[in-house]
């Protein structure tokens, strides 16, 4: 069996790039924070808010669902999108864990 190159990595790195890739497209990151500014559960259309179609805006809250970033409840013909406000915490505290983790007060690159 051939091992994936990601195998090569520890688990929590792998995690962390998992999550990190979610953010990976400015569409993502406009989602998110869409969400986040209406302070509450979306229920219609949120391609109406990008410069994209509907089917791209589709296959990106798709990812974000997969990240588990977002939840998406069917309601009728319409499905209504959600944060989760827990996994969105923890993702924040992942980011600061991980940058912090990255020593450079005594770097030198001269």
């Amino acid at each position: 069996m051939v091992q994936a190159k990601t195998d090569l990595f520890d688990s929590k790195l792998t995690g962390m790039a998992r999550q990190f890739k979610a953010l990976g497209h400015p569409a993502r990151l406009k989602i998110l924070q869409y969400l986040a500014e209406t302070d509450t559960c979306i229920t219609g259309d949120i391609s109406e808010e990008l410069p994209l179609g509907r089917t791209t805006v589709n296959q990106h809250l798709k990812e974000l669902k997969d990240a588990g970033l977002i939840v998406g409840h069917i309601e009728g013909a319409k499905t209504r999108y959600c944060l989760i406000p827990e996994k969105i915490n923890a993702l924040r505290l992942l980011m600061l864990e991980f940058v912090e983790g990255i020593e450079i007060d005594n770097y030198n690159c001269g």
